[in-house]
């Protein structure tokens, strides 16, 4: 009895022994994660950077058009929402009138025409009327045009106030003057946007019509420009106020400089120096289309 118990024990210790010493030698049940990617620009196996489009737009800084008057006049800058005027209440009508003309703008048809000729509310001073205009043979002649303003019913609206009309030679107003319309409205299609400066030329001899004795132009000018992505292009126009029968806006065409002569203002002067003198100086005809 005594020798089976002895047996019993020992066999006891064996199977303890056995049991720790695998205990030990087991290796601990690692639970295998996958840890999300990084998310990391691809690149190439010479680790350059991946390429990028070439296409850059390239947005105009606000107020581009506006220009600056380099001999002393009467000036009231008014800014209406489709154009900004300077009004030159000694002769009653404009200085200048500058306005931005986008592509979207350009094709709009939103409104239509207002036709309702009206004293522009925020001059201050003398003003034309719509009576000065009456039985004198002349029309009254857009600066910023209706044509331009169809994209709003406000600024459709405020095309007709009489600071922003001169009086035209009915064949020049419904003549070459209403093609360079047209024709800005295409080069704002092909170009995306155009800054466009228009207005009469200032002298001491222009005659008078109506009661509030409203200035009469001998020519008018409109000059325009557009960004090309690496730099500005730029053309002039100066019309005698008369008939110009069939004769071509190109031939027309002239350097911006040459108006800036003829009017005494520097257009676009917030365009760095250097690019305003390569734009004013001649015309790259390549950048027009007629």
């Amino acid at each position: 009895m005594g020798g089976c118990i002895v047996v019993a024990c020992l066999m006891g210790c064996l199977f303890l022994y056995d049991y720790f010493v695998m205990a030990t030698d087991r290796k601990p049940v690692v639970k295998s994660v996958t840890a999300p990617k990084p998310n990391v620009p691809n690149q190439t196996s010479d680790h350059t950077a991946p390429a990028q489009s070439s296409t850059q737009t390239f947005k105009i800084p606000a107020h581009t058009e506006i220009p600056r008057l380099k001999t002393k006049r009467q000036e009231q800058v008014i800014r209406h929402e489709g154009y900004t005027v300077s009004y030159n209440s000694e002769y009653r009508i404009a200085n200048w009138v500058a306005y931005e003309l986008t592509a979207t703008e350009a094709k709009s048809k939103k409104t239509e025409r207002s036709n309702k000729f009206v004293p522009d509310p925020q001059v201050k001073g003398a003003t034309a009327t719509n009576e000065d205009y009456t039985r004198t043979g002349y029309d009254r002649g857009h600066l910023a045009p209706a044509g331009d303003m169809k994209w709003s019913a406000k600024a459709m609206r405020e095309s007709f106030y009489l600071s922003n009309i001169c009086p035209q030679k009915p064949k020049l107003n419904r003549g070459i003057w209403k093609d360079l319309e047209e024709q800005c409205r295409l080069w704002a299609l092909d170009s995306g946007s155009l800054l466009i400066v228009t207005g009469p030329v200032i002298t001491d001899d222009m005659k008078r019509l109506g009661k509030n004795r409203v200035a009469i132009p001998n020519s008018f000018y409109k000059v325009i420009c557009y960004h090309t992505g690496k730099g500005y292009k730029g053309i002039g126009f100066i019309f005698e106020n008369r008939d110009y029968k069939d004769n071509s806006l190109k031939k027309m065409a002239m350097p911006i400089d040459r108006v800036e002569e003829a009017t005494g203002i520097d257009f676009f002067p917030s365009i760095p120096d250097d690019q305003e003198r390569e734009m004013e100086v001649g015309i790259d005809w390549d950048s027009w289309s007629f």
